[in-house]
């Protein structure tokens, strides 16, 4: 048999279930196969999918809610506690400054929207992080209600890319060893589920339970395989002798393609071996140390390099994974000025290096990239030199996806509180997505889209319209 998924048997015939991949099952005619999904995928494309936008997302979420003014609003006109205490550095864009651990992110302030009011009513990390992934539609958090951002898109889109096969929703998270940070991993795995729409859309997460990835590759020898391509073209032969149809004889194409997808490999889009030592090096953070009470080296780099090979393969929906961002200097957590300096400064390496690679593929106005967090952090240090939850102003910059413009959206007020200008929620950062990733007035009239669903992702207007 070959076979495209992790060791936990959920796969159907239809697509990807939660941590499944595709099953090929012997190539055989008749049977519903990777040659048949792929043929599917192409007629439901040809039969109106053209409301999906050729775009991608990659969601930056820095677990434990990173503070809105060390990142996008450092605000040093104001007195302090209420500027960064890294400083800032400024951008090409008048009135665009950003912390100060992000001096080469912010070279790309032409190519950035960053949203200074966006707030929201959750102060706790499991519920807010719900909440956020959710784009609103868990309005508590709780669990109850609601999907995660990449899970609708999977359920819109469909859950593989109808050429490569690919999963269309993939979360990327790190090794972690602190206890803290395991317990954020954990957060973000429960924040990103479907709820109501099923497995079959849950983000695929490599490294997750099970060696996922490691099952993505061709589980028989080429001579195995090539005898049973020869032999499913000598059933074709006889069948098309039977029933010499317009349908059937498209079916070698699609089985060339399936044959392709598993021969190569799926995993190879997660195999970086094949970059250059020039592209390792300027993606590279294994240099700085991550933790609190244990350390590892951060992957951050790793995890961008990976996305940038996803979207090529065919992902549309990629979510990374940072955590560590929770700095309230407490026995679990550094304060806020050592803290950005551990993670602010690895991120910008990261971040930046992906950025400048999209665009020179030319890539970054098809792939929107959202930096974003549970919540930001209180306007005043606290007596040990951090900051504490405070939702009524959080973390939100939009990178790239043609949204990106040199622009500033919505303004703070004085002290970094609350915003004093058009709020921004998470139902606007909702519509912001699928306005970039559809057509929506062409999905409004898609019949295999729930009512339910398209109710809740119209509610509120996007911050930037394309």
């Amino acid at each position: 048999m070959l076979t495209l998924c992790s060791q936990q048997q959920e796969c159907d015939s239809r697509g990807v279930s939660r941590r499944s991949f595709l099953q090929a099952g012997t190539l055989a005619l008749g049977g519903l196969t990777l040659p048949w999904l792929l043929e599917q995928r192409a007629w439901a494309k040809n039969r109106g999918r053209s409301f999906v936008r050729d775009k991608s997302v990659v969601l930056v979420f820095l677990s434990g809610g990173a503070s809105h003014i060390e990142t996008f609003n450092p605000n040093m006109d104001a007195p302090a506690p209420y500027s960064s205490v890294t400083g800032e550095v400024k951008t090409d864009v008048l009135g665009m400054n950003f912390g100060g651990t992000f001096p080469q992110i912010a070279q790309f302030g032409n190519d950035a929207t960053i949203v200074r009011s966006f707030t929201h009513p959750i102060g706790g990390h499991v519920q807010a992080i719900r909440h956020v992934l959710s784009g609103g539609t868990d309005p508590s958090g709780q669990m109850q209600d609601g999907y995660s951002l990449g899970s609708i898109y999977s359920r819109v889109r469909g859950p593989n890319h109808e050429s490569t096969g690919m999963p269309t929703n993939v979360l990327l998270t790190g090794p972690e060893v602190d206890g803290q940070y395991r317990s954020e991993k954990g957060r973000i795995q429960r924040g990103s589920a479907p709820g109501s729409l099923g497995s079959r859309y849950a983000a695929f997460e490599p490294g997750g339970k099970g060696p996922a990835v490691d099952n993505m590759q061709l589980t028989l020898n080429s001579d195995r395989f090539a005898n049973r391509r020869q032999l499913l073209r000598d059933v074709d032969q006889l069948k098309r002798r039977l029933d010499a149809t317009r349908e059937l004889n498209r079916h070698d194409s699609f089985t060339d393609q399936a044959a392709e997808l598993l021969v190569n490999g799926a995993s190879a889009a997660f195999d970086l071996s094949s970059e250059s030592p020039q592209s390792i090096a300027r993606y590279e953070t294994t240099s700085f140390r991550i933790g609190k009470k244990k350390f590892r080296p951060a992957d951050i780099g790793t995890q961008f390099l990976t996305a940038r090979r996803l979207l090529e393969a065919g992902c549309g929906f990629v979510t990374l994974h940072s955590a560590g961002w929770d700095m309230h200097a407490d026995g679990n957590n550094p304060g806020i000025h050592a803290g950005m300096e551990m993670l602010g400064r690895p991120l910008d390496k990261a971040m930046s290096a992906f950025l400048e690679d999209l665009k020179e593929r030319g890539m970054l106005d098809d792939v929107l990239v959202i930096v974003t967090g549970d919540f930001g952090r209180t306007p005043k240090i606290n007596n040990r030199g951090g900051r504490d939850h405070w939702a009524r102003l959080c973390t939100l910059g939009f990178f790239g996806g043609g949204i990106g413009r040199g622009e500033v959206f919505g303004q703070s007020d004085r002290t970094n509180s609350a915003p004093s200008s058009t709020p921004v929620s998470t139902g606007n950062l909702l519509a912001t997505v699928v306005h970039t990733l559809f057509d929506v007035g062409d999905l409004r009239l898609d019949p295999g889209i729930p009512q339910k669903l398209f109710g809740l992702i119209q509610q509120d207007d996007p911050i930037i319209q394309l």
